[in-house]
């Protein structure tokens, strides 16, 4: 059942309903939230959520959310309950039950659809049945795909890949929305159809959660090591401890490890029971503000995705990025060489299994100090402003013959 939060009005703000699957992490859940923080102005969102939200991620107020049966990846790129009491199969048949009845009871005059079709080939089963839904409705939505600055484009079928996505935008999407500042990551860096994409594509600027306060205690000795929600994140953890074996008889620098809400139980198990041998570390499980944790810190050891990317930027901390980089998986890294580059950073592409090597970058790193990264980051407001103005538009939506 719909679990409405404060709900809408009919007070002529046209629906918007938000398609959103995150299957790893949360960073597209994050980027989505801030997205729904700024589209609740204009419009009354209606949130279809795929994935299971932690405890202590803030909910926007003002939307309807829709918890669909909760699935996700496995590292073999395989559908998985999140959920525990329903079977894949179980899922996908109500799932997508559910999905079409939202559409049917909110008739959305927009239909935001995260990451599909450049990526979540797996729910096409539920999201092109959703848009064609959509398309036929009386007064047909418009559709619009978010995605974030940098794909993956190192899958062994790239160009097929590329080519199915460039299809699929050019015959059911009114647009696309590039959350990404031009100047530092263009999506034609990553997706090279054969074929031009001819779908409407903007870019709005990188979406940066919203802050309700800034917090003033900046500085501090600790070495701050994260991996966002932490699903992939055990070995950077159980790297960091055994480089700061090696690094605390000389620096005696204090270790503080937030591993996420998602790093599995085992694995957080584990290293609470390898503390006991490490002088000077302290283990977190989560915390609602990863900025003002790195503004405390001395340096910030972490992953590439796109939020924890944004939060070094915001920050301003001296920063070793050490980016998820499993195999097929080279977005992070992508962002990771490029931030480098700009002197923001620093980014270790080494090996995780060498502690001395990762000793050796971390000491390096400590005597860092970083560059502005000086990106767009007034992403939120500017996907408001350009599906309002893409809502308000006199001509119809395109493609409605092929829906």
């Amino acid at each position: 059942m719909p679990d409405t939060l404060h709900p809408s009005r009919p007070d002529g703000r046209p629906v918007l309903l938000f398609y959103c699957q995150h299957s790893l992490g949360i960073g597209h859940l994050t980027r989505s939230f801030a997205l729904v923080r700024a589209l609740c102005e204009g419009f009354r969102v209606v949130f279809l959520n795929g994935g299971p939200i932690p405890p202590g991620v803030p909910i926007p107020a003002g939307m309807t959310k829709i918890d669909l049966p909760a699935l996700g990846m496995d590292d073999g790129h395989n559908l998985v309950s999140r959920g525990g009491s329903h079977s894949v199969e179980d899922a996908r048949e109500t799932r997508r039950r559910m999905i079409l009845a939202a559409v049917a009871e909110h008739r959305p005059r927009l239909l935001l659809v995260e990451l599909f079709p450049f990526g979540r080939k797996k729910f096409a089963f539920e999201i092109l049945p959703m848009i064609r839904a959509a398309r036929r409705q009386e007064k047909p939505a418009r559709v619009v795909c978010s995605v974030r600055d940098i794909l993956v484009d190192a899958r062994r079928d790239q160009q097929r890949h590329d080519d199915r996505a460039r299809w699929l935008a050019n015959r059911y999407f009114d647009a696309i929305v590039v959350h990404s500042d031009p100047a530092f990551a263009r999506i034609d860096e990553s997706f090279r159809p054969s074929k031009p994409l001819t779908t409407r594509l903007d870019y709005t600027g990188y979406v940066v959660p919203r802050r309700d306060h800034t917090d003033s205690d900046a500085g501090g000795d600790a070495i701050l090591v994260s991996a966002g929600g932490g699903i992939v994140g055990y070995p950077l953890f159980a790297a960091a401890l055994a480089a700061h074996g090696r690094l605390w008889p000389r620096r005696r620098l204090p270790l503080r490890i937030i591993a996420g809400p998602f790093l599995p139980e085992a694995e957080w198990q584990t290293l609470c029971q390898g503390v006991g041998d490490h002088p000077g570390v302290t283990l977190v499980r989560h915390v609602p503000d990863m900025v003002a944790e790195m503004r405390r810190a001395r340096l910030s050891i972490s992953q590439c995705g796109y939020n924890t990317a944004l939060d070094v930027v915001v920050s301003g901390v001296s920063a070793l990025l050490v980016p998820y980089a499993a195999k097929g998986e080279n977005e992070q890294s992508r962002r990771a060489a490029a931030l480098a580059d700009l002197g923001a950073v620093r980014h270790f592409d080494g090996v995780l299994t060498d502690p001395a090597a990762f000793a050796a970058a971390i000491e390096g790193a400590l005597d860092f100090c970083p560059r502005p990264a000086a990106l767009a980051l007034d992403g939120a407001p500017r996907t408001a402003a350009i599906l309002r103005d893409l809502t308000v538009a006199e001509d119809p939506p395109r493609k409605l013959a092929h829906a």
